[in-house]
């Protein structure tokens, strides 16, 4: 797929979206080694195969990137690195996407518990889902959510999303099939662009927040939408 949906670098401040690479392999690794434990809890596992069938294994570094630029090219989905500050510190992939009358996808994330906190991970989940709603044209997305993941809950929660239910054992989670919460939005309801949501709620909480600069790098202008199509 190469058209003004992908491949695009998101940008917001000190956050940047862009696809993954096969040279990001070492920070990659480097940041994964360092939020093992941190990032254990919430990680899909391989469930156990049946009864005589072949035992899977996870991918290599390379298959991954791999199969994510497969799915990519095939308008399947949009699979991003999080860099903040100029750093890797993250990953985020829109997936699942799916055209016809339901025209959505979910979106799932991790990042570096060294900036959990610094409003990172709400920033990208923002012009993801703007890009999604404004460039891609889908119209749902979703985000699926262990119950107990306290921190990645509040992001959706900052962000205005609807927690619409508990899907029982819903993914393989850390060793087990582990029930989720879901949480969606629309494109009905932010049509003033969810990163402008999020600055707008975090001018409320820091007087002096700076005004948001936010694009898509390489993308056209969308008269439509405020500084950039992503938005």
């Amino acid at each position: 797929m190469n058209s003004p949906s992908w491949p695009v670098e998101l940008v917001d401040c000190d956050v940047v979206l862009r696809p993954i690479k096969l040279r990001d392999q070492r920070a990659w690794r480097e940041v994964n080694r360092r939020n093992r434990d941190w990032l254990r809890p919430w990680e899909a596992t391989i469930p156990p195969p049946a009864p005589g069938g072949p035992m899977a294994h996870r991918p290599t570094y390379r298959q991954m990137v791999r199969h994510l630029r497969s799915e990519a090219n095939a308008g399947r989905m949009l699979p991003f690195v999080i860099e903040y500050q100029g750093r890797l510190a993250g990953q985020l992939t829109v997936a699942g996407i799916t055209w016809g009358s339901m025209c959505s996808g979910h979106v799932g994330y991790w990042v570096d518990e060294a900036v959990a906190g610094r409003g990172v991970m709400p920033a990208a989940v923002a012009l993801a889902v703007d890009h999604c709603f404004h460039t891609v044209g889908l119209h749902r997305i979703e985000v699926c959510i262990r119950p107990e993941n306290g921190p990645s809950r509040r992001v959706v929660e900052k962000l205005g999303f609807r927690e619409e239910g508990l899907r029982p054992r819903y993914l393989h989670i850390d060793g087990a099939w582990r029930d989720h919460l879901v949480f969606a939005l629309t494109a009905e309801e932010v049509p003033e662009g969810l990163v402008r949501r999020w600055h707008r709620a975090r001018s409320h909480q820091q007087p002096h927040h700076q005004q948001p600069h936010h694009q898509a790098r390489n993308q056209p202008r969308n008269p439509g939408i405020p500084h950039s199509p992503g938005n």
